[in-house]
């Protein structure tokens, strides 16, 4: 890590998670240099010591390293592009929202133009920027990530993920689908306890260990996958459909909407019609890495 803990970074794009990024890095000791098209926007970060910078070009040249935080990509190409702003010699770091597709793109589109490129997804909410539980995700050559690990250290926990510049989108997109799993699980079983009068506050430890216990499994799981061998060593997925299937009815039955069960339980028929039933459940991977276009 090359880095001193003052080293002068710019922040382009001021939303709510643009200016929690500059504000961190502001508190950290960094010289901050701030752009954005409404130049209203930087008030708050300027009264705390930042720099505006007059243009995009001027905000390149400010930083040994540029955070870009836009709305998309596109919006990172109309602006980057249409600028006569010199990008050789600069370090981009993304931490814009898209996809992996668009993020290697990008890497491509920067390093024709001279600049060195990290792509990034930021696994927080603006508040808690600066913090540990900021996790905050980079992808692309090793030697650029490094020789700003100290700089972006001050915005969370920072994670290199390999060469790939497409990863952080990926792994931001794979995240999202735990989060969102978990949480519709949770959300099917409330449904299904409150028909008896239990509430959300009583059931959530019991689901809160369920969860835990279920994420104590992956890493057997993941060598099952990584091998493409299913033994069922607990259960076999034949079993599971036919829990699957009491899930369902006992949904039916209280008047919850059944439709989640249905469909992981589609799945794993389509899976056992395959010959898969005497496998453990890990096999589903399969199904799920199949494209449906139905």
């Amino acid at each position: 890590m090359n880095d001193e803990n003052d080293a002068p970074v710019a922040v382009i794009g001021l939303g709510l998670m643009g200016q929690a990024l500059a504000g961190t890095f502001l508190k950290a000791g960094h010289p901050t240099t701030v752009w954005n098209r409404t130049t209203s926007k930087a008030g708050r970060l300027v009264a705390a010591g930042a720099r505006l910078a007059p243009t995009v070009g001027d905000a390149l040249r400010a930083g040994s390293v540029t955070i870009i935080c836009l709305t998309d990509y596109q919006a990172v190409h109309e602006l980057l592009g249409a600028t006569d702003a010199e990008l050789d010699g600069t370090t981009l770091i993304n931490l814009t929202s898209g996809d992996s597709t668009q993020a290697r793109e990008a890497a491509r589109w920067a390093e024709q133009r001279g600049a060195r490129y990290l792509d990034g997804a930021i696994m927080a909410i603006p508040s808690v920027i600066g913090t540990a539980e900021a996790v905050i995700l980079h992808s692309g050559p090793q030697p650029d990530f490094e020789a700003h690990e100290s700089t972006l250290a001050a915005l969370g926990t920072v994670t290199y993920l390999g060469a790939d510049h497409g990863l952080a989108s990926l792994y931001d997109v794979a995240g999202l689908a735990m989060m969102w799993s978990v949480l519709n699980a949770w959300l099917q079983g409330t449904a299904l306890l409150r028909t008896a009068g239990v509430d959300a506050a009583t059931y959530a430890p019991f689901a809160q260990q369920i969860a835990a216990g279920v994420a104590g499994w992956l890493p057997g799981y993941a060598e099952q996958i990584d091998s493409g061998s299913y033994p069922a060593e607990v259960s076999a997925l034949e079993t599971d459909a036919r829990a699957m299937a009491h899930l369902i009815e006992e949904s039916e039955a209280v008047g919850v909407n059944a439709e989640l069960p249905r469909l992981i339980k589609a799945m794993a028929d389509r899976s056992i019609a395959a010959g898969h039933g005497g496998e453990q459940y890990p096999v589903l991977i399969e199904e799920f890495a199949r494209p449906r276009n139905d």
